[in-house]
């Protein structure tokens, strides 16, 4: 996946809501920061949006760009409605979104990188600890502001923990593969 799918999914869902900026999260909001991520960072085929002025037609998009639609049968990825409350972010992402501009006349305002490895660490999945580690060894993600941000994140005990625990495998595992190289 790379800007220019996004973009093209993007001017669809404009034509479907009139609004021509969006708010892109998940595994794909890196390429709001870095246009060319590694890969690792970038397999999703699903692109988790809404309008950034109505996030409640998210589910619109969804309907004509979504999981089984003509617009993945013909590209192979597809728009995943999600809401601004859906994943647990630190307090102040909304102010660190990273705006651009495409040709077309829609605007991404991309979740910064190390404010979705915060939701990313909360789960843990093996897919999210791939794209955050793929983020630390390219030196998008930094564990010093994750771990600060954390702390400014309302989230469960458990997902705490986890979270924790995740951010310390992974400063091991820096130790080891050290950023950069």
């Amino acid at each position: 996946m790379n800007r220019n799918d996004i973009d093209r999914l993007l001017v669809e869902a404009k034509r479907i809501t009139n609004h021509p900026d969006f708010v892109i999260i998940g595994s794909l909001s890196v390429l709001g920061a870095v246009a060319n991520p590694p890969v690792s960072m970038t397999g999703s085929i699903d692109i988790d949006l809404y309008p950034k002025n109505d996030p409640g037609r998210a589910s619109e998009i969804a309907k004509a760009l979504g999981l089984g639609s003509a617009f993945e049968s013909t590209y192979g990825y597809y728009a995943d409605a999600v809401s601004p409350m859906l994943p647990t972010l630190p307090e102040g992402w909304e102010q660190r979104l990273i705006k651009v501009e495409f040709d077309s006349g829609v605007s991404a305002w991309f979740l910064e990188p190390n404010d979705a490895a915060i939701s990313k660490y909360v789960r843990s999945e093996s897919r999210d600890r791939e794209w955050i580690r793929a983020g630390l060894e390219a030196n998008i993600l930094s564990l010093p502001t994750i771990e600060y941000r954390l702390r400014e994140t309302i989230m469960e005990t458990d997902e705490r923990q986890r979270a924790k625990q995740s951010i310390e495998e992974d400063r091991a595992w820096l130790a080891v593969n050290p950023a950069g190289k």
